[in-house]
């Protein structure tokens, strides 16, 4: 009887996924370019202006009160269920574990590290870079304002620049960064930003951050992806360290671990055995064929009975004799 093995939707997804190939001929790793650290310069300056215009009260932090008094969420309350689910796309949380789980598919798929250290490097200088300017600029928000028309800034706020922006930035910015097409690149790059920035809006739209935050934040996360490539070496070397460390435990606890000899390693000492128990073990070593093997000379499958536990298959037949030798007279049938 002949069985066959049922595939699952997974082993068929594995099944596919090992017709792959395992690691790519070329990883593209990033460099700083001219075109990049002229793009670095321009966000570092548009950076530093935000923050000026706020901090010298001009026609920013104006736009900023009169955004605030016209209560977006007010005005267009029917997407206040679309734009709480949407400003979750900018919360580090979820955000990090969605984008972790995909790079880590990718690291395993190809071999390397660089991946998830990437977006670790990247969520840590994101961390810094953001949190530092929060404390150092200690801005209020809309919610909690003491004084129409100020800047509100040094008065222990935490939320310039918008950390739910910067986080969508640099979050959904990663996987353009670490895209190898150039195809992939460009379209990831304009739905990172477009995402980004819609988190931002969201954030306005709800009342949690004035539009120069959303400014800010949004040339913080773009300056963290601008620089990643001058953290690349340090992502090789860390990466580097990581499979050596795992080289060195393999190799200890191959040292370490107690060495099990097989039976035929075993240091025993032999006696020396006489000729029939010589013959009787090289008897015992030679491989018996299996019980399912009838025994014997082979014969045809028209000359075998077939037989089973109980017995012949075949029915007895007690109305029939014993078949003899033909006669070769044949009786005459007619008149005579």
């Amino acid at each position: 009887m002949r069985t066959e093995q049922t595939l699952t939707r997974l082993d068929r997804v594995f099944a596919r996924l090992d017709r792959e190939p395992e690691r790519p001929a070329h990883i593209d790793v990033p460099k700083m370019s001219r075109h990049r650290v002229a793009l670095l310069a321009g966000t570092l300056a548009f950076y530093l202006a935000i923050v000026w215009l706020v901090v010298i009260t001009s026609w920013l932090v104006r736009l900023d009160w009169q955004v605030m008094f016209f209560r977006p969420y007010q005005q267009w309350a029917g997407i206040h269920w679309f734009v709480d689910y949407y400003v979750v796309l900018g919360q580090r949380g979820p955000t990090a574990v969605m984008v972790a789980a995909w790079l880590g598919w990718r690291s395993w798929r190809q071999h390397t590290l660089r991946p998830l250290l990437t977006l670790g490097a990247a969520l840590l200088l994101l961390n810094i870079t953001v949190g530092a300017a929060k404390l150092g600029m200690g801005r209020l928000g809309p919610h909690y304002a003491t004084t129409i028309g100020s800047n509100e800034m040094g008065l222990g706020g935490d939320i310039f620049p918008s950390g739910h922006t910067a986080n969508a930035v640099v979050t959904w910015g990663i996987l353009a960064y670490l895209a190898s097409a150039p195809w992939a690149r460009r379209w990831l790059s304009a739905v990172s930003a477009v995402t980004s920035l819609g988190v931002g809006l969201a954030t306005v739209y709800l009342g949690t951050h004035w539009l120069s935050d959303v400014l800010l934040g949004w040339a913080a996360g773009l300056l963290v992806l601008l620089a990643l490539p001058w953290v690349e070496p340090l992502i090789a070397r860390a990466e580097a360290g990581i499979f050596d460390l795992r080289d060195h435990w393999r190799a200890r606890g191959g040292l370490t671990a107690p060495a099990r000899l097989s039976p035929v390693e075993t240091p025993v000492r032999l006696k020396p055995r006489s000729a029939s128990q010589n013959e009787t073990a090289a008897r015992a070593a030679t491989p018996r064929a299996p019980v399912y093997l009838a025994p014997g000379p082979h014969t045809a499958r028209s000359e075998r009975t077939p037989v089973t536990p109980a017995g012949s298959r075949r029915p007895p037949q007690t109305d029939r004799g014993v078949r003899g030798p033909a006669s070769t007279a044949r009786p005459l049938t007619g008149g005579g």
